[in-house]
């Protein structure tokens, strides 16, 4: 484990206290905590992938049909002994600081970066998986060290959740939030559930003009249904504005396996939507990802897509004709690291920050780059060590002055034992 020192920020402006790190040291790994960690880094990089279940907010982690062969037993063992620890040892980036930004949320942030460099952040407000009344709020910061909560995007309805988001920014320059949730209000259909797993509530389009401080909500079929025998649509990422004026999101749905008797689902897809009223109105273009669920979106250029999608690892899908067809999967990380965030970067490259769940001593958060397109990826860089498996989610952009920031959830981590949202800012290796 690696040595974080700590010093508390004193504020005097009633923003939330955070707690900076100070330490640059060196990453000192551990080992491999079992054989399957060891066996599910070398299966990515060498022969494939085995599947396994992982916890979601509310959802288990879909498995792949076909797992590919697995390798000799001589040839695992020569071959963990080569690689051993690339993970667990990912090196640090040379200058990171790390606080702890909002305390006591179960966030799963989403970031964006405002014209006037302002970055900010939308969260979900409980220390919970969605199993309690709450919504999402805005949160602001001049450079991702301090933060300011600045309102609320979707206030909830009595006995509902609303927790899952979209966001980004309109053509216009305007906030749009995408928001669904959960609700504890037993339906007609089935006997009562779980606390708050009744059924998916229907996506709001939220809108700020304000940098985040009022909002207006759009509650009555800016959304569109989906097909029957499976959830309402659910949003995730970036909301992505684009040079012809639309704006482009991306929701994932399940197939519900017996309705009539819960709400427990039977496979997963994510899409591509489209608003051409600049985040208005949405209509679904396509199929992403057909077995896939958490889904980021990053706009390459011109007709192209890249498209990070949540499986039992991180399946990236591309297209070449504007989000009308996806090819793909190209699996780029190992059983149990997601989910992942997709983002350019100054200099052209590409960032994929995305959740270590694999086992004790690697939890947290890792990034890795593309210099391109998505093709091939470096080697993973460790920026957050997560003391609970209950973490991850992260996101990230580009502040001007060209370093990075990322915020992620966690349970625990070395300095801070409860939920919270942190933020990492960073300085990406040299090309």
């Amino acid at each position: 484990m690696f040595t974080m020192q700590y010093t508390k920020t004193k504020n005097n402006h009633g923003k939330t206290p955070m707690y900076a790190n100070n330490d640059f040291g060196i990453l000192i790994p551990p080992p491999f905590k079992s054989f399957r960690a060891m066996i599910g880094l070398l299966r990515t990089g060498l022969c494939g992938h085995t599947p396994g279940p992982t916890e979601n907010r509310f959802l288990k982690t879909p498995k792949r049909d076909n797992p590919p062969h697995t390798m000799r037993k001589s040839s695992i063992i020569l071959l963990g002994l080569l690689l051993a620890g690339s993970v667990a040892g990912a090196a640090e980036p040379a200058l990171i600081q790390r606080f702890i930004a909002v305390d006591n949320v179960c966030s799963w942030p989403n970031l964006t970066l405002l014209d006037d460099g302002t970055i900010v952040a939308i969260i979900h407000n409980r220390p919970s998986h969605g199993q309690m009344e709450g919504d999402v709020e805005c949160w602001a910061s001049k450079d991702g060290a301090l933060w300011e909560k600045r309102g609320h995007p979707a206030p909830n309805d009595p006995n509902t959740v609303r927790m899952n988001v979209a966001a980004g920014l309109a053509g216009n320059g305007d906030l749009v939030v995408l928001c669904s949730g959960w609700t504890n209000e037993k339906q007609p259909e089935r006997p009562k559930q779980r606390a708050f797993r009744d059924g998916v509530i229907s996506v709001w389009v939220c809108r700020s003009s304000d940098g985040g401080h009022t909002w207006t909500q759009r509650k009555q079929k800016e959304f569109p249904d989906n097909k029957p025998g499976w959830t309402p649509f659910i949003p995730y990422g970036d909301i992505v504005p684009t040079e012809d004026g639309s704006v482009l999101a991306s929701c994932y749905a399940g197939k519900l396996k017996e309705p009539a008797k819960s709400y427990k689902t039977d496979g997963w897809e994510s899409s591509f939507f489209r608003s051409k009223d600049d985040g208005r109105t949405w209509k679904r273009i396509s199929v992403i990802g057909p077995k896939h669920n958490e889904t980021s979106i990053l706009h390459l250029g011109g007709k192209r897509w890249l498209a990070a999608n949540r499986l039992d690892a991180i399946d990236l899908f591309h297209s070449e004709d504007d989000g009308l067809t996806w090819q793909g999967p190209q699996q780029v990380t190992a059983e149990d690291e997601i989910p992942g965030h997709l983002l350019r970067l100054k200099d052209g490259r590409l960032l994929l920050s995305y959740g270590n769940r694999v086992d004790p001593g690697q939890y947290g958060v890792l990034a890795r780059l593309s210099a391109d397109e998505g093709k091939t990826w470096g080697e993973p860089i460790r920026l957050i060590h997560s003391i609970e498996r209950d973490c991850g989610y992260p996101s990230s952009v580009q502040r001007p002055d060209g370093r990075i920031v990322t915020a992620y959830y966690s349970k625990s981590v070395e300095s801070h034992n409860r939920y919270h949202t942190g933020v990492a800012i960073w300085d990406a290796p040299a090309k």
